[in-house]
């Protein structure tokens, strides 16, 4: 769970508010509870989805300035941060289903813009399909898509007949972190406490991030991560393919991370193809909308919204200023 920061970056306010601490609001989804933290006041309601084993915690630099103008809803998805577990595999439908009911139960209305980090990016197209009449826009931070897997292997297969050594590339085996867990909790002294549980982010107080590694670690968040993870490349995919293509003039903007370095041993040539590649896939969500935006962002890694808030901030302003304008 760690994430980059730049020098030339403004500094951000240590997160302290004590909502992240536990569940804000357990929203009865059926027989489980959603964990939903809902604040501010305005339509469109912003619903902010979080990246795969992330939490709330995602947006906590970001929902509070939204929440100045409309009102916003963070949440955790099943068996993840303070939600319960669900008995069924996690996957982008899923996710739908039960952020849909929550609402509902809540008595949170649309209309909605949404808002998915990394793998959520999947389930706010399902979301935006399903729904379409609920929802006024996307905004897509560094979105995963269906088709990424694939071209990855594709692409993997030509690097190594151009650079065999790039073939024998070994990162070694996957930490078991499921059996690390099966006591109800990964312990600290455990070595898969840091490969499965990682670290906070930067920023955030010691008792959040206590907080948020101790939930991390618990077997019900590890079981959910690890459905997740199952699930991403084929079920969430095709959930995700299968939508429509053409969401007419309803505002995507599409944030993408900035390029990475090549890694070592890896020519610069091959690097800038695997950029090319994900900026293209970017490039194909952001047309399906005529107010489709893809936006590169300087300075940051994958996890945009902890890199650059401000950003996000930005792209949700905006989206809702096409929403607006578009009602009128």
């Amino acid at each position: 769970m760690a994430t980059a920061t730049f020098a030339a970056d403004p500094p951000r306010p240590l997160v302290t508010d004590p909502v992240y601490l536990g569940p804000a609001r357990l929203v009865d989804i059926g027989g489980r509870r959603l964990n939903l933290y809902c604040r501010g006041s305005g339509s469109p309601v912003v619903i902010f989805d979080a990246g795969m084993n992330d939490s709330t915690i995602a947006w906590a630099w970001v929902q509070p300035e939204i929440s100045k103008t409309h009102m916003t809803c963070s949440y955790d998805r099943a068996g993840i941060g303070f939600s319960d577990a669900s008995n069924r595999p996690s996957t982008a439908s899923a996710d739908v289903d039960d952020i849909r009911k929550a609402l509902q139960v809540a008595h949170i209305k649309p209309p909605y813009l949404l808002v998915g980090h990394s793998a959520a990016g999947l389930a706010v197209r399902v979301f935006a399909d399903r729904y379409r009449n609920e929802v006024v826009g996307m905004v897509i931070v560094d979105g995963s898509h269906e088709d990424q897997t694939r071209k990855a292997r594709e692409r993997a297969a030509l690097e190594a007949s151009e650079v065999p050594a790039l073939a024998h590339h070994d990162a070694g085996p996957e930490p078991d972190c499921l059996g690390a867990a099966k006591g109800g909790a990964i312990p600290k002294d455990s070595p898969a406490y840091k490969p499965c549980v990682g670290e906070m982010y930067e920023g955030v107080s010691e008792a959040i991030t206590n907080a948020t590694l101790a939930r991390t670690a618990t077997l019900t968040w590890q079981t959910a991560y690890a459905s997740e993870m199952a699930n991403f490349d084929i079920v969430s995919a095709d959930e995700a393919r299968a939508t429509r293509h053409d969401f007419g003039d309803m505002p995507i903007i599409m944030l993408t991370h900035s390029p990475n370095p090549a890694p070592k041993g890896t020519p610069q040539a091959i690097q800038d193809r695997r950029t090319v590649d994900w900026e293209q896939l970017h490039n194909e969500v952001a047309a399906m909308s005529t107010h489709g935006v893809s936006w590169i962002v300087p300075r940051s890694t994958h996890a945009i919204n902890y890199d650059r808030p401000e950003i996000v901030i930005d792209a949700i302003d905006m989206a809702l200023d096409i929403a607006a304008k578009q009602a009128r």
